[in-house]
């Protein structure tokens, strides 16, 4: 079966191409098929020995997709246990089960109940620990990436067209402009129009005038999170050009360095590191594709870390203030919570 147009990844089964007339699609088929694959290539690795996930036993649940209102909402609930097989360094093998109780969009990754036990007839042996801890870091990690790649992979071909445009239905052999629908966009694209890309500005909003367009009024937001590593490892994975990949799951360019430039999530986002000291310190020109030309927001990501956490200070500043509430939870998506749900921080 050909998948016209749809790139897929390796050892991915690519997913049925969706009609974008239908506002619902069963998706439970394709995530049964890669939840499998996921969990089958779990293998973790330690002083007691070596862990694996061999089967799938049992897997029950469904996954769908609803389009309402021209906005996609992914519905998904599974419960599956799986087997694993343990080798000691000494070549002692030992067999146990993992249960996974709740995965579902109800529930993010941090928040499954996982647990791990020995088969009944089986001794008791460190290898049990190596699972409950790095087996599950790593279990809780290919099934956040099962639901990433459920978002990406499905969102095309889902979203209607609006009201507006179902009531003027263009002609069959006229192009639409493609709508930005992936897990990759950060903000919405801004209404279109017919007159030059306006200009950031500081303050408010100019009253309208027969002259050149008005600048926009701009915005400034701060948020704060705490995260599970060393302030070291944080300051890596966001000038990191590898661990950027990692987080958004697509292809990125980055410079860490000062003066760098940087374009990540499909060319949705780009910048430029303004001051890089590291473990402590991140400020960049950063702006969204959509924006205008010139407009650039400010963005200061101030690391401290305390004990086994890190804290991390955000100002950003020079948003239009049209994208505030979106600018703020993209950062927040993914940004923040990709980044906990990739590396367990």
């Amino acid at each position: 079966m050909m998948y016209a147009g749809m790139l897929v990844k390796p050892g991915v089964t690519p997913p049925p191409v969706c009609d974008s007339s239908r506002t619902e699609r069963d998706v439970s088929g394709w995530s049964s098929e890669r939840l499998r694959q996921l969990l089958l290539a779990v293998r973790v690795e330690g002083p007691e020995g070596a862990g694996q996930l061999t089967d799938v036993d049992k897997l029950d649940g469904e996954a769908s997709i609803n389009n309402r209102k021209g906005k996609l909402f992914f519905f998904y609930e599974w419960t599956l246990t799986a087997s694993w097989l343990g080798t000691t360094s000494s070549g002692v093998k030992y067999r146990g089960t993992v249960h996974v109780a709740n995965l579902s969009d109800e529930n993010e990754a941090d928040d499954l109940d996982i647990s791990v036990s020995l088969c009944k007839d089986q001794p008791d042996t460190p290898l049990l620990g190596l699972m409950r801890t790095r087996g599950v870091q790593e279990v809780r990690r290919v099934l956040a990436q099962y639901v990433q790649q459920l978002k990406s992979e499905f969102s095309q071909g889902m979203i209607l067209p609006s009201n507006q445009q179902q009531k003027t239905p263009q002609p069959p052999t006229q192009k639409k402009k493609p709508l930005q629908t992936s897990q990759s966009q950060i903000s919405p694209a801004p209404r279109a129009s017919s007159g030059p890309a306006p200009r950031c500005s500081s303050g408010p909003a100019p009253r309208a005038s027969s002259g050149p367009a008005p600048s926009p009024a701009t915005c400034s937001f701060n948020l704060k999170e705490t995260f599970q590593t060393s302030a070291a490892e944080l300051y890596t994975t966001f000038i990191s050009q590898e661990f950027v990949q990692v987080f958004t799951r697509s292809a990125a360019v980055v410079d860490g360095r000062r003066g760098g430039r940087f374009q990540m999530m499909d060319g949705s986002v780009s910048g430029e590191f303004t001051q890089l000291v590291p473990e402590r310190s991140i400020q960049m020109r950063w702006r969204f594709r959509t924006w205008p030309s010139d407009c650039y927001a400010a963005v200061s990501l101030e690391l401290q870390q305390r004990g086994d956490e890190t804290e991390l200070s955000m100002a950003c500043s020079g948003v239009p203030a049209a994208e505030e509430d979106a600018t703020r939870e993209g950062w927040r998506r993914f940004y923040f919570q990709a980044i906990r749900q990739t590396f367990g921080y």
